[in-house]
């Protein structure tokens, strides 16, 4: 990824940084006591780079002991009940179940409700979230173990409770205060919610990352970082974006780690929601078919202006605060008129704190129904653009004449308008929404191939070349860290991703098959999961007992 030197033979590494990169025999020239490694694979990367995550709450959420129901997981709903069925058989009937991942719209069903969820559980209280994060279903026993079945709870600031016509709960709940309210004490009886953190970690490192960010950090989340970064062999850097909704979001951040694997960079708020449950501020009408209509989703309420989740006053206030603190601002904007406000509040803000033509990288993500317009204006700005693949790869089906007309739907995740605006581009997973599969991103923005197999909008593919970039050098860009990471470059970072065959060399539709993640390193050394998972096993789960009850922050 460096445009000065595309493909080399070997590197070397002194004190965890890269000091030479050629031939084995220069870099013998210049360091003939060092020891020789043949990796053995076909080809070694810059450490890939995800700049758009939630890596401690995802992992709290959807480890073990929580079991995964998501579609890649689960693709339809038999295979949901099988999971279920082999929780029931398997574990101690006193214990709680949790189950994350479910997804009316890829699982082609209503979202459950208590009666359906005690026909398969009975009295074992069992809990589901929502791939989205934006919604839980639970059971009766779920109620009964409140009290909630005598004495229903009203209704937190923030989120509501779905009831009968008696005002009694019917078992499903929606947005942030009821999430924690209904699985926080089921995550906080079942394990040591860092050794779940610690599992995703590894997840990602599976993947191939070694660089990634918290897009929804908070101050509570930071004795946990620190504990990560301290265990052996941790895998991964962390850049932090903290909530605008917290009280702190100005205030600076220091970490126990070294800066090079924690670091506060910013500030990140939400413009609009979900795409998957109706509320993204669009242009154009949500279609009434049986996709939508099986998901609730409802054309004459669901998206426009009204899903916005802010006002342009409310988007100034936060942004005449923070900028002048020199932050890093990222807003989350799925749907166009999302996008358009977003742009127009960066504009005045950076006209009004003499941010113009400076580096100030602020950001946008997901961008689902950006347009070109959209994308040339964030280039013209310097406001850099963080996509999403997976919203193409796993729901492109739908997106196209399901969930939008085809003129909408076939170009969702317009990756080549975005690249050839002159924005800086980057990909992401936006764990825990999907799973980290940052080689599946590249294949997706390359190819346009859904999970199905089919191509929309083939006009949106981009070169190779592009995509990778948009996982290592220009993602770290986007993360403030392209002076350490995202190429192999004398100075920077040892951080590697190793892959089973040269990207180059492959089919691009075969790009996830063929070019497998076989291992990572971090300042030179090798990554070993176990030991970072076992070293994380053996805190004490008391210490972290809080992260049960933080919020699942996602954005789909």
């Amino acid at each position: 990824m460096d445009p000065a030197r595309p493909r080399a033979e070997a590197v070397a590494v002194s004190d965890g940084r890269i000091a030479a990169v050629g031939s084995v025999a220069e870099c013998r020239e210049d360091y003939p006591e060092a020891e020789l490694i043949d990796t053995g694979v076909a080809a070694l990367l810059p450490g890939l780079v995800e700049p758009h995550s939630h890596p401690v709450m995802s992992g709290v959420a959807t480890q073990p002991p929580a079991r995964s129901i998501a579609p890649w997981d689960a693709p339809n709903w038999p295979d949901v009940e099988a999971i279920f069925a082999d929780a029931i058989a398997h574990t101690d009937p006193k214990t709680p179940l949790l189950f994350a991942g479910f997804d009316a719209l890829l699982h082609k069903r209503p979202s459950p409700k208590a009666p359906e969820l005690d026909r398969i559980f009975g009295e074992r209280v069992t809990v589901v979230s929502d791939n989205s994060g934006h919604g839980v279903y639970f059971n009766t026993a779920v109620m009964k173990q409140r009290g909630w079945d005598v004495n229903p709870p009203a209704d937190p600031v923030g989120g509501h409770f779905g009831r009968n016509p008696d005002g009694s709960l019917d078992g499903q709940g929606f947005e942030t205060p009821v999430l924690i309210a209904v699985a926080g004490p089921i995550l906080a009886e079942l394990g040591n919610p860092l050794v779940s953190a610690a599992e995703y970690y590894a997840w990602m490192a599976r993947g191939g990352y070694t660089s990634t960010s918290d897009m929804t950090y908070e101050p509570k989340l930071k004795a946990a970082y620190e504990a990560l970064a301290a265990a052996p062999c941790c895998p991964l850097r962390i850049s932090m974006w903290e909530m605008s909704t917290t009280g702190t979001y100005n205030d600076a951040e220091t970490f126990s780690a070294a800066e090079t694997l924690l670091v506060k960079q910013g500030v990140k708020l939400w413009t609009d929601g979900s795409p998957w449950i109706g509320n993204i501020a669009i242009s154009f009408p949500y279609l009434s078919t049986e996709a939508t209509r099986t998901a609730g989703i409802d054309p004459a309420v669901a998206g426009g202006v009204q899903s916005m989740n802010y006002s342009r006053e409310q988007l100034d206030a936060i942004l005449d605060v923070a900028a002048p603190t020199g932050w890093q601002m990222a807003f989350h904007a799925n749907g166009d008129l999302a996008i358009e406000l977003a742009l127009d509040a960066y504009e005045d803000a950076l006209g009004r704190h003499n941010l113009i033509g400076t580096d100030h990288r602020w950001r946008l993500e997901h961008l689902g129904a950006g347009t070109r317009a959209l994308f040339d204006r964030a280039a013209r700005l310097g406001v850099h653009v963080s996509m999403a693949p997976f919203q193409y790869y796993y729901w492109g089906e739908l997106l196209d004449g399901q969930i939008f007309d085809h003129e909408h739907g076939s170009k969702w995740g317009a990756f080549a308008d975005a690249v050839a605006s002159g924005a800086v581009v980057s990909l992401h997973n936006d764990g825990s929404v999907s799973p980290p599969t940052p080689v599946l991103n590249i294949q997706t923005a390359v190819t346009r191939r859904t999970r199905a197999g089919n191509v929309h909008g083939a006009n949106q593919c981009i070169t190779l070349d592009q995509a990778l970039r948009a996982h290592t050098i220009d993602a770290a860009r986007t993360l403030h860290r392209d002076k350490l990471i995202g190429s192999l470059e004398v100075g920077k970072l040892a951080d590697f991703t190793e892959l089973t065959a040269d990207p180059y060399a492959v089919d691009p539709a075969q790009l996830a098959d063929k070019a497998q993640v076989s291992g990572t390193w971090l300042s030179g050394e090798r990554i070993d999961l176990a030991a970072f998972v076992a070293a994380v096993g053996g805190t004490d789960p008391g210490q972290h007992a809080q992260l049960a009850e933080q919020p699942r922050h996602t954005c789909c």
